[in-house]
């Protein structure tokens, strides 16, 4: 239960549930443990509309508010972390800022295969050198004539690499203003040339994920591809982690659910000494605290979604939110291979904890490590 939560909150929960029950649930281990990115499933999800949620309705999307959307993001994560990244990523970082920043004509031409799953588009940020030192970009746009020509690379990026993958908006190097660096977002489609893509295997975490490399050679691509004003590229990238955050952080919600609900089974069900290991009320403690984290952790994240959809400053919540759900995902994880015992240090289709245990670790690190966030948040409280 929660105040903010309406009747569209609960039918999207109850929609999305079960279909991460009936449809990712009995697979997603098999396509874990051999790194295979699931193109159906993501075609499935294109079917039940979560791919473009957030989308206004004329492109093909839903039009749903960010607290519906972070609901299914945390729903899907309660089963598996690597389909809520493709989600998340695809709506957050790639759908969002084309919704927000893009011309008519960009939203027609992108938008409408982007809501169907038919096409899944990323967001090109991180680099060899540019990850928390966002300003570190060295990837360059140079114009010639009616065109940029594009040099450098990207490092890690979702949804970049796959057969469905359509391209990325890239954040490169434009100038100089002033003494100051410009960067201007570009949209770059996978077809043009110089543009290669390499997927990046053997992950710890999100390993049925799509996760690569890309590189521009001399890559061309048209003016009229820009995103937003030149120049505005790092407000664009910026603008669109806060939101990102926010769909980190209902991963992050997910996981910890999920977790919780597979130990306290677990407990129920495994007997020690005659009697279940819930009885025992060093395990009971465990839960209590499980459960209290998770509700504080709910709490957190969908106050800064009403934030956003109410037209209010996030940007702190968000912050907020997502390192508190980063730091429960990985106790809560933790605790919950605790309470498994021999039971959760192994692939276990029963019991997938150990999954769930190596998807966490990406929590701290993405969007946003959590020794930035506390960079953020501690700025923000030392200005008031």
């Amino acid at each position: 239960m929660n105040a903010l939560l309406q009747e569209k909150h609960h039918l999207i929960r109850a929609k999305v549930r079960l279909f991460a029950e009936a449809i990712i649930k009995p697979v997603i281990d098999d396509f874990d443990e051999k790194e295979i990115f699931p193109i159906e499933l993501v075609r499935e999800m294109g079917k039940i509309g979560v791919l473009g949620m957030t989308a206004p309705v004329e492109f093909g999307g839903l039009g749903s508010d960010y607290l519906s959307y972070v609901i299914a993001i945390e729903e899907m994560a309660r089963v598996d972390s690597s389909m809520a990244a493709t989600l998340a990523a695809h709506n957050s970082l790639g759908v969002g800022p084309i919704v927000e920043f893009g011309t008519q004509e960009q939203k027609e031409t992108f938008l409408p295969a982007f809501c169907t799953g038919e096409k899944l588009w990323a967001f090109g940020l991180t680099e060899e050198n540019a990850g928390s030192d966002a300003q570190g970009v060295e990837t360059t746009a140079q114009i010639s004539g009616n065109e940029f020509i594009v040099n450098g690379s990207k490092k890690y990026i979702t949804n970049g690499t796959s057969e469905i993958s359509a391209g990325m908006t890239t954040l490169a190097l434009t100038g100089e203003n002033d003494g100051r660096k410009e960067f201007t977002a570009i949209l770059i489609e996978k077809e043009r040339e110089g543009f290669i893509r390499e997927t990046m295997k053997s992950k710890l975490v999100w390993r049925a994920a799509d996760n690569g490399m890309l590189y521009f050679n001399n890559c061309r691509v048209p003016v009229k591809n820009q995103l937003g004003e030149r120049g505005y590229g790092f407000k664009i990238m910026l603008k669109t982690l806060d939101s990102g955050r926010l769909s980190i952080a209902a991963i992050g919600l997910g996981l910890a659910q999920g977790a919780y609900e597979m130990a306290k089974a677990y407990a129920k069900q495994r007997k020690q000494f005659g009697k279940s290991l819930s009885e025992f009320q060093v395990i009971a403690f465990k839960l209590a605290d499980m459960a209290l984290k998770i509700e504080n952790a709910r709490n957190s994240l969908y106050n800064a979604c009403w934030l956003k959809d109410n037209g209010h400053s996030f940007g702190q919540q968000a912050a907020m939110a997502k390192l508190y759900c980063a730091e429960i995902a990985r106790e809560i994880a933790d605790e919950a291979v605790q309470i498994l015992g021999g039971a959760g240090l192994f692939k276990n289709r029963e019991w997938p904890i150990e999954r769930f245990y190596r998807d966490q670790r990406l929590l701290q690190i993405g969007e946003g490590t959590s020794e930035i966030l506390r960079m953020v948040i501690s700025r923000n409280i030392l200005k008031e």
